[in-house]
């Protein structure tokens, strides 16, 4: 029962293990979902909330308030669930506007069950539009959206409007059946849990398999792209020493599409820039950058 909320605690945990994941929900499941797990966390519970910066911030936040285990008048009050309790949140005292400003401007984040019309999401993205008409720069905004098929483009426009990328997961029409989303939580808890093992096991599943059947609702292409761009290498070791050797359409295809662009090069890097061993391998070049106030990097 616990498995989706144990599955999000995972994720939300990074290498050195600080948490940082939000919530609106009011519900304690999280909680059992740490118990039956044994995992330990700090809760920060409306109005008193974290400064949400890299070295302030590490536990789940109850954005909106969180149940009491007891009854208790002062907690119940402090819950967010009128109109009248979101304009005091966002507007008037606008506490939770001022984390929500702080965690966009610091963090890339994921929206996690939200809908497209969710009153939660607009106010937190209308939080966010007027920091950005006041000319602040703030990361990228995902969200793992639900899609009917054929509705693709619609949703993706409509997400984007919003200042949100989506992630978009396939729901049959006319059904409220979100277990792709379910199942794909728990597969990526899986992997990211197993770290190097979760990658090379990527590797082992697709390593044999036809690169043109990868499809956007099954990319197993991103996927094993994702595995072999691991640092330590181990994971493309395994690609090159698989027994039978995989198809040449990895080569001729996947790994030779141009899949990433210059706004990917931070991601890229950012794990390297401060490792000795670095060694940049331009391998396609067509001219200088135009003369800008870049930092060198040499190689």
């Amino acid at each position: 029962a616990y498995d989706t909320h144990a599955a999000l605690l995972h994720l939300a945990c990074n290498p050195e293990d600080t948490l940082r994941l939000v919530t609106t929900n009011f519900d304690r499941m999280f909680h059992a979902a740490a118990k039956h797990t044994k995992q330990k966390f700090h809760a920060y519970t409306a109005p008193m909330l974290p400064i949400p910066k890299n070295s302030r911030w590490n536990g789940l936040v109850y954005l909106h308030g969180r149940l009491p285990e007891e009854p208790d008048d002062t907690a119940l009050n402090r819950l967010v669930v009128t109109s009248g309790d979101f304009g005091l949140a966002y507007l008037t005292e606008r506490w939770a506007a001022r984390f929500v400003s702080e965690l966009f401007r610091n963090y890339v984040v994921c929206f996690v069950g939200y809908s497209i019309n969710d009153p939660v999401l607009r106010y937190m993205m209308d939080a966010l539009a007027a920091d950005r008409m006041l000319g602040e720069v703030t990361p990228q905004a995902w969200a793992l959206g639900d899609c009917e098929p054929g509705q693709e483009h619609r949703k993706t426009i409509e997400w984007e409007a919003k200042g949100v990328t989506p992630i978009l997961y396939e729901v049959p029409a006319g059904s409220h059946d979100h277990s792709a989303l379910y199942q794909t939580l728990h597969a990526w808890a899986d992997t990211y849990c197993d770290d190097i093992q979760g990658k090379e096991r990527i590797v082992d599943n697709y390593a044999l398999k036809n690169p043109s059947d990868s499809t956007a609702q099954n990319d197993f292409v991103g996927r094993m792209l994702w595995a072999l761009s691991d640092k330590s290498g181990l994971p493309a070791k395994r690609f090159a020493d698989f027994n039978p050797v995989p198809s040449l359409d990895w080569l001729l295809e996947a790994f030779s599409d141009e899949h990433f662009q210059h706004s990917d090069l931070a991601r890229w890097l950012r794990r390297y820039l401060n490792d000795p061993r670095l060694i940049i391998w331009i391998a396609q070049r067509e001219g200088p950058l135009p003369s800008r106030n870049y930092s060198p990097l040499s190689a």
